[in-house]
This record gives structure tokens, sequence and C-alpha cells, in this order.
């Protein structure tokens, strides 16, 4: 029989402090178990040949080593053969690890990896519910802004212009282009034009144009006097130009000023009826995707695209980096808002779990064979000792147990049957 220090497995290359601490507690209750069977020796020796009440206590001893001796050769024939000897189903681990992995594969797929069990654990966690009441603490809020920021900053720093070049021209502008748009753009134009969505913008290009043409009355005036006749006296023309000008600055101050002009109504008119021949007339409607295919088409449009890319990613970056930024703070706030609504919206939080189970579901039922193959692929990649030291490191110390049991009961049944037959 191996000493307990001899026996013990060799620290593996990547033995940590958790493998460290079990190493010490296997290696203690070996010299639990095996001090025991030295005592129960010892007992056995100290009480052969008396009679009496001493004849009880070396039949008690006599069977707890023989216990003992048993249920150690049970344990280490688990993992090595004992003493050495090639012993016939012997060294199981060993020899059987193969099996091992795939029946624990085996045993996960079918008790772990089902969608049923999975959901159901989901549902039971309450994950939108838990998630929403950390967020909506400020503080928490803002600690996860501040773990996933620099990540979020990384992940964005490490996209390549050409990357992003080679998305929109292998794969986004040709969908895009052979997508048909048009009754989708005329859907959502009846939408801003019932909503009024457009009046700002209305505003904001009357205003522009009416500024435009206050500032630059010597470009007005050029354009009107490159189309008056030749033989027209000059004093005429000026006279005319700014009247001319006066007139349509009247005009423009109106239609700025004044909500219900009728200008505004023929843009209004004009937008409705765009809006239904995008949707409803197919010449339109062929028009506009003409148009679109050109434009995306266009080689500068791609570039355009990457130029601002580029912009954008170096401000996303650089507020991502600024702990005290304007962004940050804004992500914490719309975090902390987020985890309110998944608190107090019942219906939210439904419909959040409910993603999460056809998600679960979907991922287990479809790569929960290939989860679960990690086992068995990684108990086959390991060495055959190894994989007994693994296992024996984990488990090892609970199996000391048995000696220590089988070493009492033994000696327990062995003091039964001696008292037994001297009864008989």
């Amino acid at each position: 029989m191996s000493s307990p220090s001899t026996s013990t497995a060799s620290a593996g290359p990547f033995m940590g402090p958790a493998d460290a601490a079990r190493r010490a507690g296997l290696r203690r209750m070996r010299i639990v178990a095996t001090s025991l069977l030295v005592l129960a020796a010892v007992v056995f020796v100290l009480t052969h040949g008396r009679h009496g009440g001493w004849a009880y206590v070396n039949a008690a001893a006599e069977a707890a080593m023989v216990g003992a001796v048993a249920d150690w050769f049970a344990v280490t024939a688990l993992f090595r053969h004992p003493l050495g000897l090639p012993i016939p189903h012997t060294a199981l681990i060993p020899r059987k690890k193969d099996a091992l992995g795939e029946s624990l594969e085996e045993f996960v797929t079918e008790n772990f990896l089902t969608p049923a069990i999975v959901q159901e654990r989901l549902e039971q966690a309450q994950i939108p519910l838990r998630v929403g009441r950390w967020l909506s603490e400020p503080e928490h809020a803002a600690r996860a802004v501040q773990e996933a920021a620099p990540a979020l900053g990384r992940a964005v720093a490490s996209i390549e212009d050409e990357e992003v070049r080679t998305l929109l021209d292998s794969f986004l502008l040709p969908r895009l282009a052979e997508e048909p748009i048009s009754e989708l753009a005329g859907h959502l134009l009846d939408g801003v034009l019932e909503d009024r969505s457009h009046v700002g913008l209305v505003d904001l290009g009357i205003r522009q144009v009416h500024d435009w043409a206050r500032d630059n009355k010597a470009a007005i005036a050029s354009i009107i006097g490159a189309r008056a006749p030749w033989w027209s006296p000059r004093w005429l023309d000026d006279t005319v130009i700014d009247r001319l000008y006066a007139e349509l600055m009247s005009w423009l101050a109106d239609v700025r000023d004044n909500a219900q002009h009728p200008a505004r109504h023929a843009v209004d008119d004009l937008l409705k009826r765009l809006a239904h021949d995008l949707q409803h007339d197919p010449q339109t409607q062929e028009r506009a995707e003409a148009l679109k295919r050109r434009f995306l088409t266009h080689p500068g449009v791609s570039t355009g695209i990457v130029s601002v890319w580029g912009s954008v990613q170096r401000a996303v970056v650089e507020a991502l980096a600024d702990p005290e930024g304007p962004l940050r703070r804004r992500l914490a706030v719309l975090l902390e808002d987020v985890g309110r609504r998944l608190v107090r919206d019942e219906q939210l939080r439904s419909a959040v779990d409910r993603r999460l189970h056809d998600v679960a579901g979907y991922v287990v039922s479809a790569y929960g064979r290939e989860i679960s193959t990690l086992i068995s692929q990684t108990v086959a990649r390991w060495d055959g000792r190894e994989a007994s030291r693994r296992i024996e490191l984990q488990v090892g110390r609970d199996l000391q147990f048995i000696r220590i049991n089988g070493t009492l009961v033994g000696g327990l049944v062995g003091l039964l049957i001696h008292a037994v037959s001297q009864l008989l």
C-alpha cells in the first residue's frame, strides 16, 4: 500500500491556489484513513490471543482491517493499479476516460442542456427583474458604463476604414440599391405629413432663403439684370430690379411669418402628391428607384460615408474615454431609465423574458450537442494519468470517507459477528 506522501498526485503545471487547497485536503484525509488502518492493526496485534473482553476487541480490530483494506483497494482501483500490480479491472479512470467523458457528455446533454430545463431555470431566475433592480440604482448604472466604456471604445477604435468600405461596397450599398424603397418612403412621408413633423424643416428652409436673399441683394440684382433687354436704359433696369427685389423680400417675409400662407399649402400639397405617387404611381416609383440606384452606385458615396465614419469614430472613442464626459453620463442615465422601466413595466419584463427564452431555446436546440461535446473532447485530449490526477484531485478527499467508514463499519460488524458466534 502506497503511503500518503508517495501516492498523492504530483502537482500539475497549472495548479493554482484552489488545486493546492484540494491537494492539502486530500492528503489530510488520506492520513486520517491510513491512521485508522494502522490503529486497527496495532490493536489487533496487542489483543491477539487474549481471552475475555479482549477477544471482542481483537475481532473488531481484525474486521476493521479487512474493511479498511477492501475499501482502500476499491478507492485506489479507480485511479491506478493498487501497489502497482496490473490487477484486472483496476486503474479504471485512466483506461476508461474516453468512455467516461462520453457518458458525462450524454448525461449533461439529456439532463441539463435541454430547452425545457434551460427555459425553466431562466424563468425562475427572473433575470430582467434582477437586472432592472440593479441598473435602477444610479451608482450601479454608472459602474456598468464605467466597466463597459473602455471595451466599447476599443471595439469602435478597432474598426478599420477599409473594413467599413468593404462592408459598404460589397454588401450594404448593393443591397440597398436592389431593395425597393419607394413605397416605404411614400408611407413614411405620409406619416410625417400627418404628424406635421415637416413644419419645422419648412420653417427653417424659408428662414434660410429669406436671410440669404436679404444678405445677397447684389447677386439677385445681377441675375435679374442679366435678363433685361439690351435696349433698356440702366436707370429703368435699376428701378425694376429694386421693385422686384422689394416684392420678393415682402413675399418671403409673408411666407415666413404666415403659417397659413398659400405657398406653405402648396408645399404640403406637393408633398402629399409625392407621397401618394411613391406608393401608387409606377412611373414615380421607377424614377425614385433609378435616382436611388444612381446615388448609391456613385463611387463617391462610399468614400463620403467612410470619411463621415472616421469623424464619428474619433468623436465616439474620445467621448467614451472621458470618465466625466457627457456621453458616459448620458449612457448612465439611459441605463438607469431602462432599469426603472424593467422594474415598473411588467409587460416589458415579460417581453424580455420571452426573448431570452426564445434565444436560450434556440441556442440549446441548435448548439447544445456542440456545447456538451466540449466535455468529451476535453477529456479525450487528456493523458490517462493526467485525467486520473485531475479527477482524484476533485473527488479524492470525499472518497477517503469510504475508507474511514469501511474501517469503522467493518470493526462494528466484526464485533457483532463475534458476539453472535459466542452466543451460538
